[in-house]
Parts: structure tokens; sequence; C-alpha cells
């Protein structure tokens, strides 16, 4: 599987079809675009091949180099590990433990951390490992001591991807340097609509005929990270605060599954802020 960003121009689609063909390898799913605003050309190739990854990777450098590439080439697990973090509500998570324990998901949730003790007994139903890591609020320094505990969860995981289930936390700079390019959260907001922790209120407050739930990465800028999947249901004026929350969280576990899919199936590229993601 390769993904690729570069400056666009006539000849890459050549260029990377005959690396395939040169080392043996047959394309079975292609997908590509040229994004004309900002100049560049991205790409998503998948490929047998007999070749080893290092040998591959090693193979492909001059070209990427030839190009100014910005690439990425992965075989894919056939069970990613992913870890979750989460607070007290469990839609999200419950959603995940199950889409993994069907296989909807090519996916296995190996460890669960979070900062309140609730869903506990939702990780110990599907034999999940459980962390529950709360903040000291006697301590000095007692979010900064949690985070890095979490960090330490998360370290010892060596997850795949990791998932904020409706983690209700602000992570610091330093934890999203580490570990954004490979964390999703779910946001209960159309963003950049409404963000902070009481979208649906706020939604409520203005009247609004639309709600939804966005999946992004994460970055140092909270709920600006670049967007991967997101969608929409009606509400009315019979709705209310609570009403529009449990339309809500239905919307929120689909979204995130879907983000989630997209990224263990290495269709998702990003650049300039935003994400191309390929059917």
């Amino acid at each position: 599987m390769l993904l690729l960003v570069c400056p666009d121009g006539p000849g890459i689609v050549a260029d990377v079809s005959a690396w395939v063909a040169g080392i043996g390898g047959n394309i079975v799913d292609a997908g590509q675009t040229s994004d004309i605003e900002h100049g560049v050309f991205l790409q998503r190739l998948e490929f047998d091949h007999d070749t080893d990854p290092a040998e591959l990777t090693r193979g492909f450098e001059p070209l990427a180099e030839r190009w100014s590439m910005t690439w990425d080439l992965r075989v894919p697990r056939s069970e990613a590990r992913l870890a979750v973090l989460v607070s007290r509500q469990g839609h999200c998570l419950y959603d995940l433990l199950a889409r993994c324990a069907t296989g909807d998901l090519p996916a296995r949730v190996s460890t669960v951390v979070a900062d309140h003790p609730d869903l506990g007994e939702a990780a110990v139903r599907f034999g999940v490992d459980f962390h529950h890591q709360p903040i000291d609020a006697s301590a000095r320094n007692g979010r900064a001591a949690q985070e890095a505990a979490v960090a330490g969860h998360l370290r010892s995981a060596e997850p795949d991807l990791i998932v904020l289930a409706r983690y209700m936390r602000v992570l610091s700079p330093g934890f999203c340097e580490e570990f954004g390019a490979r964390t999703i959260n779910i946001h209960h907001s159309f963003l950049p609509a409404f963000v902070g922790a009481n979208a649906y209120r706020q939604a409520w407050d203005r009247g609004v005929k639309l709600i939804g739930a966005t999946a992004h990465y994460v970055t140092p800028d909270l709920d600006e990270g670049p967007i991967i999947a997101q969608d929409v249901a009606r509400v009315s004026h019979a709705d209310t605060p609570t009403t529009m929350a449990r339309r809500g969280r239905d919307l929120e576990s689909l979204v995130l599954a879907t983000a989630v899919r997209a990224h263990l199936e290495h269709r998702v590229l990003t650049y300039a802020g935003r994400t191309v993601v390929f059917e």
C-alpha cells in the first residue's frame, strides 16, 4: 500500500506505475486526485508483490526524491491494535468494542484508559485491559501527572491507532506532538461550529435544524485537526437538548467508526491541514 503527496506535474502516475511493474507488482486498486488550489497531487496505490518491505522502501526512495514526495509505504496488518481513551460516556466505546468483536472493523481493542472508573465493566465484558487513571485534584501538577501516566499506558500498549471515544480532557501540546498523527477524536458537533463541551446545548440555544458529528485527527489546536468524517441529522423545534444529545450519540458512534475504518484501511491522506479520504 502506497500513499503519497507531491507537487503536481505530468508523468507522476507513469513513473509510479512503472516502478510497481519493475518490482514485479500488480496494481489492484488505485485512487488519485489533484488539488489545483494547493498545486499538489495525491495518490493511493494498492498492489500485490513478493518483495521484502524494507527493500521496497529503499527501492522507492529515489523516485520519491525525484518528485519531492511525502510518502508512506505500508504492509497492512490483518488485525490492527486500538487503544481507546474514555471518560464517562460509553456509547462510542461500546460501538467500537462490538465492531471489533464482530469483525466489522479490522482491529481489536487492546487497552482502554479512562479518567473515571464507570466504563471498566464494558472493557471487562470484552476481555480488554482497563486502566483507570484519575486526576489527583489535591496534587499541584495533577493534570500533568495524569496525562503522563496515560501516555505511559499508550507506550506500553504500542497501538496502531489511538481513539478518543468522548475522552473529555484537553490534551497538552507535548501529548499531541507524540501521539496526534495516529489519534482520532470524535467531536459532538459539525465543526467548526459549537466547539467545546456543551455542543448540543449550544445548538439548541441557537435553534439549529441540523446537528452533526465530526471525527478528526488530533493537533495541539483544540478541535481543529484535519477532518476525516462528518455526518448530520435533522432536528426540529420539538427537540430538547436531551433528545438532540440522544440523536447525536448515534451520529457520533457512526462517524467515529467510519473514520477509524478509513484510517485502518489506509485511505486517508493529510496535507495543508485537511484530508483526502479515498473511497
